[in-house]
C-alpha cells in the first residue's frame, strides 16, 4: 500500500463514506495535502482511526475541581487543546482552575498533566453558572482572566470561511457569550490571522463581480470580526488586538497569531511586551534559534513519523536552511511532480530547518508534501521531543494518544512563551504595575494588523491614537 492514500483509499480503509472523510479533513481530524483537485493523507494517520461518535473520550469524563484554590489571580481556559496557553499562564503566575475540550487525546493529556483542575466537555452544554461551580467559585467570587482559542478552521484563509455559519464559528459566538455572563476582569480570544478578513456572511466568488450585486456590509471582508468587537463593546469591554509573532516572545518559532484582549475596567489594554526581536533591535535579544532550542537533545530517544525513501532521495542533497529550490535545477520538477508548475514560492516542499533561525510554524504533521518539518541534519521529520521543546513544552510533559495525535495536540497548541506573554500584562494590569512603552515595535509583517489600523481602514472618520506596547 502506498505511503499517502486519497479519499477513495481512505473510505475504504475506514470502512466509511468519502463524504465522511472529506468532512475529517475539513474538521481538521486527519491531515491532508492538496494536489490539484484530490486530496492525500497519510495512511498512518488512519491507523487505529476512531470514527467521529468516538471522538469524545468516555474514559476521562467532566468533572468538578477536587482542591482549593490557593492563587490570587484565577483563570478559566476554554479550547484548552494540550494546555500551551494556559501553561503560560501558569509561569507568569495565574492559577487555571478549570478548562474545556472535547477532543479524546488533549482530554487525556489534560487529565494526565493537571488532574486536580477541573474538565469540562462542550461549552454549549454548560451554562456560566455551572462552570463557577465546576471551578469551584462562588456565585460572587472574582474570575480575573477568562482565555480561548475557539476553532480557527472557520476563519482560516485556507478554507471555505464559512465563518459562523461553520459549527465551529458558532461555538465562537457561545464563547463570546460566555465571556458576558462570566464577567471576568480580562478575556483574551486567540486565533488565525484569517479572522482579520473574514466577512460575516460568505458570498461565493462565482456569484461575485459583474451582473451580480455589490457585496453587503456582512458580506465584506472583516464582517466577522467587527460583529464580535461589537458584541464585547455592547457587554462592557474594551478591545485591543494585533497579530502576533511567537518569535518576538522567546519562542524559537516563527508563528503568528491574533491576541484579542477585553478588559472590563474601562481602558484598553496596551500590547503585549516583547521580550526577543528579529536582529535584536530595540535594544532586545535575538530571536531564539533552532540549535537553542535542540541543545542536550542529542543523546534522548526521539519518537517520529519517516519520510518515504523516494523522498529521502531529495533530503540528502540538502543543507540545513534549504528546500527544494536548493536542489539541483534537473531534479526539481522530478521532485515536486504536478506541484511545480502550482503557483507561489512551495517553501515547504522538501524543507530542512536552519540551525540558526527560529522554526517555521508548526503543523499537525511533519511529513506532508507541502508543509515538510526535516530536522536540520537528520533524514528524518522533527521528532516529538524536539515538537515540544519548539513549543516550550516542557520535556517531561505528557501526551497521550498516538504519535499522530501527538503531533497534532503539540502542533496545534498556543506557543508557551506567547500564553506567558499575555499572563504577564494581564497581571501587571491588576496589580495597576507602570511600565514604559515600546515605540513603533514591528509586531507582524502585515499592514493594518492591529486595532487602531485595522478599525481605521473600515471607518475614516475614526482615528484613534496609537497604542504603544508596554515593557
Amino acid at each position: 500500500m502506498s505511503d499517502f492514500l486519497t479519499t477513495q483509499q481512505a473510505a475504504r480503509h475506514l470502512g466509511c463514506t468519502e463524504q465522511y472523510v472529506r468532512r475529517l479533513i475539513k474538521n481538521g481530524q486527519v491531515p491532508a495535502s492538496r494536489h490539484g483537485t484530490a486530496w492525500l493523507i497519510p495512511e498512518e494517520t488512519l491507523n487505529g482511526h476512531r470514527m467521529k461518535a468516538d471522538l469524545r473520550n468516555e474514559s476521562v469524563g467532566d468533572h468538578g475541581r477536587d482542591k482549593k484554590s490557593k492563587s490570587q489571580f484565577k483563570a478559566l481556559s476554554f479550547f484548552s487543546g494540550a494546555l500551551g496557553l494556559d501553561l503560560g499562564l501558569e509561569r507568569a503566575g495565574l492559577e487555571v482552575l478549570l478548562m474545556s475540550e472535547i477532543d479524546k487525546a488533549c482530554r487525556e493529556t489534560i487529565a494526565l498533566n493537571r488532574p486536580h483542575a477541573a474538565l469540562i466537555g462542550d461549552i454549549n452544554e454548560y451554562s456560566s453558572e455551572r462552570i463557577r461551580e465546576l471551578a469551584g467559585l462562588g456565585k460572587r467570587e472574582q474570575i480575573h482572566l477568562v482565555v480561548g482559542g475557539p476553532p480557527c478552521q472557520a476563519f482560516s484563509t485556507a478554507g471555505k470561511r464559512e465563518g459562523f455559519h461553520d459549527d465551529r464559528g458558532n461555538v465562537f459566538l457561545t464563547y463570546i457569550q460566555r465571556i458576558l455572563e462570566l464577567q471576568p476582569h480580562f478575556a483574551v480570544i486567540e486565533n488565525v490571522r484569517g479572522l482579520l478578513s473574514a466577512p460575516l456572511e460568505h458570498r461565493p466568488h462565482e456569484r461575485r463581480g459583474f451582473g451580480f450585486p455589490p457585496l453587503t456590509t456582512d458580506e465584506q471582508k472583516g464582517g466577522a470580526l467587527k460583529h464580535v468587537i461589537s458584541m464585547l463593546r455592547d457587554g462592557g469591554y474594551e478591545i485591543s488586538f494585533n497579530l502576533y509573532n511567537a518569535a518576538n516572545f522567546g519562542v524559537p518559532q516563527s508563528r503568528e497569531r491574533v491576541i484579542i484582549i477585553c478588559s472590563r475596567n474601562g481602558k484598553k489594554a496596551p500590547y503585549l511586551t516583547p521580550t526577543h526581536s528579529e536582529g535584536g533591535v530595540h535594544g532586545l535579544p535575538k530571536w531564539r534559534t533552532v540549535r537553542e532550542a535542540f541543545a542536550g537533545l542529542q543523546d534522548v530517544e526521539h519518537h517520529h513519523v519517516r519520510f518515504p525513501e523516494k523522498r529521502l532521495k531529495y533530503y540528502r542533497l540538502l543543507k540545513h536552511g534549504e528546500y527544494w529550490k536548493h536542489l539541483p535545477t534537473k531534479m526539481q520538477k522530478e521532485a515536486l511532480g504536478a506541484s511545480y508548475f502550482a503557483g507561489g514560492g512551495k517553501t515547504g516542499f522538501f524543507r530542512r530547518l536552519s540551525w540558526d533561525k527560529p522554526s517555521p510554524t508548526l503543523v499537525t504533521h511533519p511529513a506532508m508534501p507541502a508543509t515538510d518539518l526535516c530536522h536540520p541534519d537528520q533524514d528524518r521529520p522533527l521528532s516529538i521531543e524536539e515538537y515540544k521543546r519548539i513549543q516550550q513544552f516542557p520535556d517531561d510533559w505528557k501526551m497521550s494518544g498516538s504519535l499522530v495525535d501527538q503531533y497534532r495536540q503539540i502542533g496545534n497548541a498556543v506557543p508557551v512563551g506567547l500564553g506567558e506573554a499575555v499572563g504577564t500584562l494581564v497581571l501587571s494590569l491588576l496589580r495597576k504595575d507602570n511600565r514604559l512603552p515600546v515605540p513603533n515595535f514591528a509586531y507582524s509583517r502585515y499592514l493594518a494588523t492591529d486595532d487602531v489600523a485595522w478599525e481605521t481602514q473600515f471607518d475614516e472618520r475614526r482615528r484613534p491614537e496609537p497604542q504603544l506596547a508596554l515593557f
